[in-house]
Order: C-alpha cells, then sequence, then structure tokens
C-alpha cells in the first residue's frame, strides 16, 4: 500500500467513527504484508495518526518539506493558529500564515490539529489589557470566530491550553482568562462546540504525565468533571516534553489509560525526548508502546522534525539530526510503531480509578522563579517582572511590563542572559540580541499602556535563564 491510499485508510477511520458512539464504531484496519516504512504509514495501519508541529517560514525548506511530507500523516501549526497570530487586532483576523499549513497538509492527505484557541500566554496586547466581562466576551468570541473558520478541516482543536498551575494542590493557573470566573474553561469548550461540531475538542497541558502529581489529578478531576455533566469534551492532550528535568515516568500508560477511561480520547500532542543514542532511543520506544497499548491513544505529535527546528535545539530531542538523517530515536520508533498494539478503538478502557493516587508525588514541578518588581514604579517610566519555567537546557520567559504614573506610548526591556544562554524565539515583542544583553522592545499593537497598567511579551531560550532584575526604558 503507497503512501496515499494509507493516509486514505487512515481518513477513512476517521470519518466512518466521527459521529458514532464507542459501542457501534466499527474500523476496518487495512495491513500490508510487509512491515511500513514511514512512521505516519505504520500509524495509519493502526488507526491512528503520527505527526509533527510544523512551522510556516519553514515550508520553503526544501529538506524539512521532504521530510514532513514523507513521514508525518497529522500536522499541527507551531504558532501560526495562536491567539496573538490569528487575531493581532481585536475583532480583525488573520489566517493566511495558518491556512498555509492547513492547506499544505489537506493537500497531502494529512489530518490537522488546531493549536490553540484559549490561552494565558501568546496574547495579543489588546486582549492583554482587558478583564471582567469584556475579555470573557472577547475570548468566546475568538475562540467561535477562528473555529467557525476552520470548521471542517481540523480534526482536533487544543480548546484550552495549560489552565493548571505547576505544584502542589493542583490549582488553576492565576490568569486573566480564570479570574474571569472558574467557569471559563466550560464556556470555551461549549463555544467551540458551537462553532465546529465535528472537530474533537482537547483540553491540553504539560507536567500531566505523571499519574502522581496532583497537576495530572487535577485535570482528571475536571474532564471527569465535565463528562459527568456533559459539557463537551472529546480528548486531552499530554504535551510529554521529557529531560533529566522532568522524565518519562514508569506509570505514563497508567496515565493515558485512566484518562481514556472517562470516555476521552488521548492525545500525544507534543513529544520530544532530550538526549541522545540507545537511551533517547528507548524512551522513544517506550513512549510509543504506551500508546499503542491504549485503545483511545489516537495519535502522537512531536513537536518539531529536526533536532534544529525544536525550540530546545541544544537538547537533540527529536527523531532527525540537523540534517534530516534519521537518529536512532526514529529506527525505535518506527520499530515500535510497527510492533503493533490495540487497533484505536474498539472498546472502551478498564473502568477509571475512583480514587485520586494513595501517596503523595515524590517530586513536584517547581514553582517558576521570578525576577523584578511585583509593584508598579511609582512615578513615571515602567518596571519589568520576568517569570521563568526553566527546565534541564532550556527555558520559557514571560515578561511582564507595568506602566507608572504616566502611560507608555513605548517600551524597551533590557536584559542579561548568563554565559551559554541564548534567545530561540520571541513573540509580542522585537528582540535585539540573542545572548549576553539582550533588548526587547514593543510591536505596533502593545506599545501604549495606560498608567499603572501593563502588558507582556515572551522569549524562550537555550541554557539557563535570566536571574538578574531586568530594566524597562519608557518611550
Amino acid at each position: 500500500m503507497n503512501r496515499s491510499s494509507r493516509r486514505r485508510v487512515l481518513a477513512a477511520v476517521f470519518s466512518a467513527t466521527a459521529g458514532l458512539t464507542m459501542a457501534a464504531a466499527v474500523i476496518t484496519v487495512t495491513h500490508t504484508a510487509q512491515a511500513a516504512t514511514t512512521l505516519g504509514a505504520s500509524a495509519a495501519e493502526k488507526g491512528r495518526y503520527f505527526g509533527a508541529a510544523v512551522a510556516n517560514y519553514k515550508l520553503t525548506d526544501t529538506t524539512y518539506v521532504g521530510i514532513l511530507n514523507r513521514e508525518f500523516n497529522q500536522v499541527t501549526p507551531e504558532n501560526e493558529m495562536k491567539i496573538d497570530a490569528t487575531e493581532p487586532q481585536q475583532g480583525v483576523f488573520s489566517y493566511t500564515n495558518a491556512d498555509r499549513i492547513v492547506n499544505h497538509a489537506r493537500a497531502q492527505g494529512m489530518i490537522v490539529r488546531g493549536h490553540t484557541l484559549a490561552w494565558h500566554s501568546q496574547q495579543p496586547g489588546w486582549m492583554q489589557s482587558m478583564s471582567g466581562t469584556a475579555l470573557r466576551s472577547a475570548m468566546l468570541n475568538h475562540v467561535t470566530q477562528v473555529a467557525t473558520y476552520y470548521r471542517g478541516k481540523i480534526h482536533s482543536w487544543d480548546v484550552v491550553n495549560e489552565a493548571f498551575a505547576d505544584g502542589n494542590g493542583g490549582a488553576r493557573r492565576d490568569s486573566n482568562l480564570q479570574r474571569t470566573g472558574n467557569d471559563w474553561i466550560e464556556a470555551a469548550f461549549r463555544a467551540a462546540r458551537a462553532a465546529d461540531p465535528g472537530a474533537k475538542l482537547c483540553y491540553n497541558d504539560y507536567n500531566t504525565d505523571n499519574w502522581t502529581w496532583d497537576k495530572t489529578q487535577a485535570v482528571y478531576n475536571m474532564v471527569r468533571d465535565f463528562k459527568t455533566r456533559g459539557v463537551p469534551i472529546d480528548c486531552v492532550g499530554l504535551q510529554s516534553h521529557f529531560n533529566s528535568g522532568s522524565p518519562y515516568p514508569s506509570n505514563y500508560r497508567t496515565t493515558l489509560s485512566s484518562f481514556a477511561a472517562l470516555g476521552v480520547d488521548v492525545q500525544i500532542t507534543e513529544l520530544d525526548i532530550e538526549g541522545s543514542g540507545t537511551t533517547q532511543a528507548n524512551t522513544y520506544r517506550s513512549v510509543v508502546a504506551d500508546c499503542l497499548a491504549v485503545a483511545r491513544c489516537t495519535g502522537i505529535t512531536v513537536w518539531g522534525i529536526r533536532d534544529t527546528d525544536s525550540w530546545r535545539a541544544s537538547g537533540t530531542p527529536l527523531l532527525f539530526d540537523g540534517s534530516g538523517n534519521k537518529k536512532a530515536a526514529y529506527t525505535s520508533t518506527l520499530e515500535a510503531l510497527n510492533a503493533g498494539g490495540t487497533t484505536n478503538p474498539t472498546t472502551q478502557p478498564t473502568t477509571p480509578p475512583t480514587t485520586g493516587p494513595t501517596t503523595p508525588p515524590t517530586t513536584q514541578p517547581t514553582t517558576p522563579p521570578t525576577t523584578g518588581p511585583t509593584t508598579p514604579p511609582s512615578g513615571a517610566g515602567c518596571s519589568a517582572r520576568v517569570t521563568l519555567n526553566q527546565w534541564g537546557g532550556g527555558f520559557v520567559a514571560t515578561v511582564r511590563v507595568t506602566a507608572g504614573s504616566a502611560p507608555l506610548s513605548g517600551w524597551t526591556v533590557g536584559v542579561t542572559l548568563p554565559s551559554g544562554a541564548a534567545v530561540t524565539n520571541s513573540w509580542n515583542t522585537t528582540a535585539t540580541g540573542s545572548s549576553g544583553s539582550v533588548s526587547f522592545s514593543n510591536v505596533g499593537y502593545n506599545g501604549s499602556v495606560a498608567a499603572g497598567g501593563a502588558t507582556e511579551f515572551g522569549f524562550q531560550g537555550t541554557g539557563v535563564g535570566p536571574s538578574a532584575t531586568p530594566t524597562c526604558t519608557a518611550r
């Protein structure tokens, strides 16, 4: 069976099951006499997908596109569907870059995961400055407009992304969206269902891989509550970014099967595994085997294609090296896919556990460090505060710029990076420099900040994140 035939089998599987209950679903999967030779083809034979996160600007890279078209049967736009990209000004929507990815995928017979409709991060400046009822209305309008625009083209939506805090307790993340009311996640899901009834609706988060962690249990309890009350949720996405600071847990399969037992699909949405050689290869093999062992684990997406395309490039976390050569991790992943597992889906998983874990986790993610003042400056000018999400070899920094007693018409933030650290990506800002002393200036839509008000931008990097208090200069 050639690649296009395998993709048609996968498309038929998803189409045939879209509107059926689990009890009524009947799936016929055609197998070839020989083991499949690409990731997407092998996954399709098990009624699943194997995909990659794709950046629009890399679609001109022939090596990148060659691997994408050959190996994968699903794509996720890396940044092009996030809020700042699709609604840069309130009520003004921009789909050009996302459309290019969607159209490329559909032309190749691939399915598309939409990422993401509602998120506390990568919000445009106009949304960052909103609160209360106005923000709730704007969020719901964004969900409705974007999901409606892509109706019929998206297999699964990450409706809400990363709404729970790290650390003990399983609390919701404090964000402008959360402060509109604890029902904001439910409201977003209901709006998404009304806008695109045919798409799978997912909740997506990181540090939810270990079944014993409070954050995992909090998401599990939310999904169970939603299913009990009829809130439209179809799937849970586990980002599964693994490294030495957040390793693959031995109970990963328990996590997958426990969520599946609630009656939702499970998708591994942003997989990358730092390391090299046999150790990395064996971890990829374990993750794939765990997914194949759970009937409702419907697919795996790696977050990038080559190591150099990764947000964690220094950790060489993907299946192809910077030149596009297959790594040992690629071979083990394909072998695990060809080894088989359950055909997705056949029967409901076992009954979910009635209680959470009986022992507390031995390790929890640490609370992100924060640098800079927590209150607005007393006079004119501005201040900046950095919050870090740090892991071995990389970090994401969220920077909050606060105006003093006078409004801002523009701002520049100076950040000093430790030796060996480098900026690899940024959003809602224009960066100057990538190592040592780096400056970040406002873009067109977030330079104006009212007196006492605030706006946010972010950047990610390799190495250790900044610990010194940033400077802020008003313009």
